[in-house]
């Protein structure tokens, strides 16, 4: 800092260094003339040399000091150019940043100021050769910052100087990364795991080698966070020393520069045994376990393989990321909820979710093998740390200010984002940008569907400040923060505030209770009751371990004012002016259909009156609230985001519905029904060959059925006692799984325990390694059969390979079978014994655990394609009853298949 004699330096370095000690815990030192004169210059004059050599030394000096990582806040007078162009040379030979600051204060103010009288001995002529009066100055001509501190308090003058260090990163203590006035991503690294575009076919087809590993859609949000850097510097699922420390501290140590030799402690498995000799330097928020579950079948796949890695694979069967290097460990789901939550409450939705898990957990860094997409017509609002950056550069921020949403924004939440804008205007920035951040990752089931979300803020930012609900879009960033909500309260709220600043946030706005939510009924301390008390939250965000510079804005209580139709904080002296429109209410306004009250005439009982104030909400994004409300239970809404794909079904199919629900079917486009009217095998082959009907391609979980009861016959999910879609949770499966047509397995049929039928055709596992498309019609070799007992009835799985297959040629029998593909058999038995048992089901047994002969299995198709005759009414046997099965087909009624036109007649029926 330059400038004459009572411009400011000392103060303003003083303010300064108190504000970087403060809120940044950083070392400071001050050098200045009263420093420097009674020691190291003390042998100094005032000469023009003298005063050369004292910046000198000064320079050398502050050049060492920064070096160690002390900040040094250096204050001269420094008269003359030439000095002080020396010391910023010197600072940049090594690398140092170094700031010219310069005072500019006309005279006539500094003779006003005079701290040590000295412009007044001057006056009197007692003071000769005095700077910027009688001897000269050199203003700087390109300094950093230039200070008129005549028309700025110390405190704003210590701010500028502090916001650019802060937008250059110097307080980071690391190389920057973002763009200025942005925080770099928690342990100085941006973490963005996609393969790139060059490598991916390469790394697809090695996926396609690898052992499989099942992730629900709710994984399939976590590894977003992961692979798009929101856990930075987290680079895959957890590790178990990992997941100690987050449950234990709510945050890891990083030594991103490996000062410590622990540059890689979080990618390197877990060893109890041996410890590093130093502590890494750094700690970082981390407070929510981001882990992957898997059952002992896949274990057992994992360690029977020769990779070092797995392929992640979607309940559809999509091969998403590789896991490098997996570390396997035990699933203590009792540790993790319980030291995640602090509360015991086996109804919690998210606690539930993780004693579905498996008893083991899987991690690994990863590699996204494409961008995850959801393909629900909100991606367009999906954007990566990356893409938010660049964004928040391009609108010129110089800090960013998060707002999380799960409920539709109104008037009172518009309010309080725009006052927080205002707010960080008057601490000094220029343009504080707004990230509206809707949640977008799994909710409970009550919560406000991301869909209706989303579009009701959209409504906000095309409203502008036009309405008091409105949002100025050229300020406002919104963008979908891929992370589930896992309902932890306190323990949350700074996950949700460190994944933020992955993106660029500085501040964080957090009301009451952020994350929290009552007991459920099964709650041991709070049943019906808030799990967390509500202020507790806020504090602990703001006292939280490895936190750092991220602030925190709080909310304030608003509400209505009636005088002018503008929701802000109440007027304690006409308190009858204003009302309170809670969350309770305004659910059942909209779900009541309320329109627009008066503006000049607002009734105090709204739902009596059935209106709603005309500033509580902008008013298209109150009908998207309504309509919402209004239609609560259509399942058109979108809850969370969750990958809508096609289902790879084969182009000789037609299908309605959307895949992944109950209302999906999937019909033949030339056979009317999928069961009577395909024939048993393909014209002209022998018998060992039969057509495969694939419900369930290989690697995909959703549990696809033909529906026998219906019209056709179409292929459907099945479905969960409470009506939700099923899907296996063992595994992915390694095998494609259908049926073949005209055959039924006679529940009358007992073996020799008296287990009878199970009232479905016979269905098949199919072990080639190419995956079949659904409702496509393979012939496929059959080779033997294994024997299913499954809850009392007889679940016969013919074992067959596509004729497509490469393997088809070598593999005849279960023997063929073993030699080609070692392990399958086994694999199939215990697919088939314990599928159910993840599900906490117990174990289905086999009849014998040796496979069948080709022949017997050949033996067991004819007697189930004489059982579909009898059913039809075509044998000795006929069924009167039909089991309530559609039977009205051409193939089972005995005539030649009807054509598409007539099929079509039928979809409309399909409707449940």
């Amino acid at each position: 800092m330059t400038g004459c004699s009572g411009a400011g330096k000392t103060t303003i370095a003083t303010a300064l260094e108190d504000r970087l000690v403060k809120a940044y815990g950083k070392h400071v030192y001050r050098l200045d003339g009263d420093n420097l004169r009674t020691g190291i210059n003390r042998d100094l004059t005032f000469s023009e040399a003298d005063r050369a050599e004292s910046v000198r030394r000064t320079g050398e000096i502050a050049t060492l000091f920064a070096d160690s990582g002390v900040i040094t806040l250096v204050g001269l007078i420094s008269p003359y150019r030439g000095d002080r162009d020396a010391v910023r040379k010197r600072h940049e030979e090594q690398g140092i940043p170094f700031y010219e600051i310069f005072l500019d204060v006309p005279v006539d103010e500094l003779k006003k100021r005079d701290p040590k009288g000295q412009y007044a001995r001057v006056e009197s002529g007692e003071l000769k050769h005095f700077t910027c009066i009688d001897d000269p100055y050199e203003p700087p001509l390109q300094p950093e910052i230039t200070l008129k501190t005549h028309e700025l308090e110390i405190e704003q003058s210590a701010d500028i100087l502090f916001r650019r260090l802060e937008m250059d990163g110097i307080l980071e203590g690391a190389p920057k990364l973002t763009p200025p006035g942005l925080p770099n991503p928690d342990g100085d690294e941006e973490i963005d795991l996609h393969v790139p575009a060059h490598l991916r076919e390469e790394r697809m087809a090695e996926a396609e080698t690898l052992p499989k590993v099942l992730i629900s859609d709710l994984d399939l949000n976590w590894l977003q966070v992961i692979g798009e850097g929101w856990a930075s510097p987290l680079k895959g699922f957890m590790r178990e020393g990992t997941l100690l420390e987050v449950l234990h501290f709510n945050s890891i140590l990083v030594d991103p520069f490996n000062l410590t030799d622990n540059k890689d402690a979080h990618t390197s498995t877990t060893n109890f045994e041996k410890f590093t000799q130093f502590r890494a330097p750094d700690r970082v928020s981390m407070s929510v376990p981001i882990t992957l579950s898997c059952t002992e079948y896949t274990k057992a796949a994992i360690d029977n393989s020769p990779h070092g890695a797995v392929a992640l694979t979607t309940q559809m069967g999509n091969i998403v990321a590789i896991l490098r290097n997996p570390e396997i460990y035990p699933n203590r789901k009792e540790e993790i909820a319980t030291r995640m939550f602090g509360v015991i409450d086996m109804g919690h939705p998210y606690i539930k979710e993780i004693y579905k898990g498996g008893d083991y957990l899987i991690g690994g860094e990863v590699e996204l093998l494409d961008r995850i997409k959801y393909n629900d017509g909100l991606d367009k609002w999906r954007k990566t740390t990356r893409e938010l950056m660049d964004e928040f550069r391009e609108k010129g921020a110089d800090t960013v200010y998060a707002f999380q949403t799960r409920n539709p924004t109104h008037a009172g939440h518009a309010y309080l984002m725009r006052s927080a804008g205002e707010n960080l205007k008057k601490e000094g920035y220029k343009n504080p940008v707004l990230w509206l951040s809707p949640l977008g990752g799994w909710t409970k089931e009550d919560d406000v569907p991301l869909d209706v979300r989303v579009k009701q803020h959209e409504e906000v930012l095309n409203s502008g400040l036009e309405h008091p609900g409105g949002l100025d879009p050229a300020k406002t960033v919104m963008a979908i923060w891929p992370a589930p909500m896992v309902y932890a309260g306190p323990t949350e709220v700074q996950f949700h505030a460190k994944s933020r600043r992955s993106a660029g946030a500085s501040y964080f706005v957090v009301g009451r209770d952020p994350a929290g939510m009552k007991g459920s009924e099964l709650a041991v301390a709070h049943p019906d009751d808030d799990l967390y008390d509500g202020d507790h939250g806020r504090y602990v965000l703001q006292n939280s371990p490895g936190i750092g510079s991220m602030k925190m804005l709080s909310f304030v209580k608003v509400m209505y004012d009636i005088t002018d139709n503008v929701m802000k904080v109440p007027d304690e002296s006409r308190m009858d002016d204003f009302i309170s429109i809670s969350g309770s209410k305004m659910r059942l306004l909209a779900r009541n259909g309320a329109v627009p009250c008066s503006r000049t005439d607002i009734p105090t009982d709204l739902v009596g009156a059935n209106c709603v104030p005309s500033g509580f909400m902008v008013p298209n994004g109150w009908d998207i609230v309504v309509d919402y409300y209004k239609n609560i239970d259509s399942g058109r809404w979108i809850p969370w985001s969750r990958p809508q794909v096609d289902p790879g079904a084969s182009s000789q199919t037609k299908s309605e519905g959307k895949f992944g629900t109950g209302s999906f079917r999937l019909a033949h486009s030339t056979y009317e029904s999928y069961w009577h009217d395909i024939p048993l095998r393909p014209e002209g082959q022998s018998d060992e060959i039969i057509n495969l009907v694939t419900e369930i391609p290989l690697y995909m979980t959703a549990k696809m059925e033909m529906q026998k009861t219906l019209p056709g016959n179409p292929i459907g999910q099945d479905s969960n006692s409470d009506g939700s879609p099923r899907y296996y949770t063992y595994g992915t499966t390694f095998f494609n799984y259908g049926y073949i047509p005209q055959t039924w397995e006679d529940p009358s049929l007992k073996d020799s325990l008296g287990n009878g039928g199970d009232n479905d055709p016979l269905d098949v596992m199919e072990v080639g390694s190419k995956r079949l498309e659904m409702g496509s019609i393979t012939p496929c070799r059959v080779l033997g059969h294994l024997e299913l007992i499954d809850e009392g009835e007889m679940d016969n799985k013919i074992i067959c390979i596509a004729l497509s297959d490469p393997d088809a040629s070598s593999i005849h029998s279960m023997g063929d079978l073993e030699r080609v593909k070692p392990g399958t058999i086994d694999k199939l038995k215990d697919w088939l014994k314990r599928y159910k048992t993840s599900d906490g089901k117990p174990e289905n047994a086999l009849a014998s655990e040796n496979p069948t002969s080709t022949k017997e299995a050949i033996e067991l198709i004819h007697e189930t394609n004489s059982r579909w005759k009898n059913l039809c009414g075509k044998g000795s046997g006929f069924v009167s009853d039909g089991h309530g099965f559609w039977l009205d087909a051409a193939g089972c009624k005995g005539h030649s298949s009807s054509s598409s036109s007539s099929r079509t007649s039928n979809l409309a029926t399909w409707d449940d």
